[in-house]
């Protein structure tokens, strides 16, 4: 393997390691807080109003998805293109 294509799929591993972590901490947010949620809508009365999550938390979770989804394919294109280096 030449040195070009082996600092590419480098960089590729380093992207896609911190996709991985992106993808594990977006997910490990969303379910603390629907723990909350979950937590919260159960100290509530049966006749109150259901709760939700707030909408910039909602964004929040689907950016960070598509952040580390997106982070994913980048590092699999940039490990299909040191092949052909």
């Amino acid at each position: 393997m030449a040195l070009p294509a082996l600092l590419i799929n480098v960089m590729a591993l380093l992207l896609a390691g911190l996709a991985a972590a992106l993808l594990f901490i977006a997910r490990f947010c969303e379910q603390r807080a629907m723990a909350d949620l979950t937590a919260q809508s159960e100290e509530r009365a049966i006749d109150q109003p259901m709760l939700f999550l707030d909408v910039r938390i909602e964004r929040a979770h689907r950016l960070a998805y598509r952040v580390g989804f997106a982070g994913l394919g980048l590092a699999l294109v940039l490990s299909w293109l040191s092949t052909h280096f």
